[in-house]
């Protein structure tokens, strides 16, 4: 039963949620809140998985004692709670599905860091060969005909601005600009974008994963450009964006303009009402239930037995 429900939870999950997750019409309010309840539907969806492939393979009576001690369910299961010579062809099939879950989704969130690592490293090479550091924009100015502005993550953090970009922009907006990046950095931005793009590399069939993605791309130029906005004029961070909006930076790296430069110049000179403080509890109550619903649910039996197990004493004495 457990099984069953955390399966069609998982189903549900990514095929139906990401449908109202994407009509959410706050997510822009608070893109940070928004990026943590993607990522946390992610890892719902997956956790439920897993939970549902263990529910289908140990018996129920196995968890519920191991909520009563977790150190005794162990040598239950290796002794006498669970025999995994009398697990089921089902059974094992079932963990076997479970493994291969975690295998795939850490083997796609792998390759990406592993990619963007080399070309990262590549392109900083590069620009130590080209670029010079120039102390008081405390980035690297790199010669280039085109107006780019980005940055390079990774141990060593660097901010990246071309001659074409100090042409056309003053210095106010060279400076919201390169805060907008500082906050990519301070953030580790490129962590949370290796981690939505390596599950969609992973399961890209499941709609969930893909609308991930491209979502939490979206909402990380957002939050960046919320914290530059806290030390700039909104002003000046929109109309840096519109000298860098048909700029395309390097592969792995993240940059001021792109594909959300128009959206977001429309959302820097017409800023909506941050969320209340009841807007945003919920925002995070939902991340909660989100990552502890699956494990709510397959705890139930668990629950069920120790509160039997407790009644059952509390009646013999």
């Amino acid at each position: 039963m457990i099984a069953a429900i955390l399966t069609v939870y998982a189903a549900v999950s990514t095929t139906l949620l990401p449908q109202l997750l994407i009509r959410a019409s706050w997510s822009d309010r608070a893109p940070q809140l928004a990026i943590c309840l993607w990522l946390a539907a992610c890892g719902s969806a997956i956790a439920s998985s897993i939970l549902a492939a263990v529910a289908t393979a140990v018996p129920a009576d196995t968890i519920g004692h191991g909520l009563a001690s977790v150190i005794e369910a162990c040598f239950a299961m290796l002794h006498s709670g669970f025999d995994p010579a009398t697990m089921s062809l089902g059974g094992w099939l079932a963990l076997a599905a479970g493994g291969l879950i975690v295998a795939w989704a850490a083997s796609g969130v792998g390759a990406v860091l592993l990619a963007a690592s080399r070309e990262r490293r590549r392109h900083a090479e590069m620009l130590r060969l080209l670029g010079r550091r120039d102390s008081e924009l405390d980035a690297i100015v790199l010669e280039y005909d085109e107006p780019l502005v980005y940055c390079l993550p990774g141990r060593q953090g660097e901010t990246v601005i071309t001659t074409a970009a100090l042409r056309s922009l003053t210095p106010e907006y060279v400076a919201a600009v390169l805060a907008h990046e500082r906050a990519h950095l301070r953030g580790r931005h490129h962590l949370v974008l290796a981690l939505a793009e390596g599950l969609k590399r992973a399961f890209p069939v499941l709609p969930l994963f893909v609308k991930a993605n491209t979502e939490v791309a979206r909402l990380v130029e957002l939050r960046a450009d919320d914290v530059a906005a806290r030390h700039h004029p909104r002003l000046h961070i929109a109309a840096a964006l519109v000298s860098l909006a048909t700029g395309r930076t390097p592969a792995f790296t993240l940059g001021a303009g792109g594909d959300t430069a128009l959206a977001r110049i429309r959302r820097m000179l017409h800023p909506a009402v941050p969320l209340c403080q009841r807007e945003k509890l919920a925002g995070m109550i939902a991340v909660g239930v989100l990552l502890a619903g699956p494990a709510a649910v397959a705890l139930i039996p668990g629950v069920t037995a120790l509160v039997a197990h407790h009644c059952h004493n509390l009646f013999l004495l």
